[in-house]
């Protein structure tokens, strides 16, 4: 009996070490985490304000975009991107992401993750963001973007 209770008492142990462990990581961003997303963040105000220069502000200039559509890539430059949304529109939109991935190493990093686009507060695409940083002068820049966009999302 004893011996089942120490066999039991070590599994509920180690299943609380197991599952604080696998958590933990998703609700908390280092401060370092949270300034690679800074910039994410500052492109997705300046496309819902429609600001190319807001747009073009946490960019590294020369870079370029792959969006997948369809199964194609279209390239873009940072600087045709900016001038599209920047248009003039009646319509609000707003990039999300959800769950971001960030990897940093040293002056380099990576952000993955899923994104919902929102055109007048409904879905209108989803798929995943992929963010390719650098550090300049202790300032995070984001050098190329790539993602899917698909029409085939589930409603959150």
């Amino acid at each position: 009996m004893r011996i089942f209770r120490t066999f039991h008492f070590i599994l509920l142990v180690t299943a609380a070490v197991v599952s604080v462990g696998l958590t933990a990581p998703l609700h908390a961003a280092t401060p370092e985490e949270q300034a690679v997303l800074a910039p994410v963040k500052a492109m997705f105000d300046g496309m819902a304000k429609r600001d190319a220069a807001a747009i073009k502000a946490p960019l590294l200039p020369g870079g370029t975009m792959v969006l997948m559509r369809d199964g194609k890539p279209v390239q873009i430059t940072f600087e045709d991107f900016a001038a599209r949304v920047a248009k003039p529109g009646t319509t609000q939109i707003e990039e999300r992401i959800h769950d971001p991935l960030v990897r940093i190493d040293h002056d380099l990093a990576v952000v993955w993750a899923p994104f919902d686009f929102m055109v007048d507060g409904k879905v209108d695409h989803c798929g995943t963001d992929l963010f390719n940083l650098v550090r300049v002068d202790g300032k995070w820049l984001i050098a190329g973007v790539a993602d899917t966009g698909r029409k085939d999302c589930s409603v959150k």
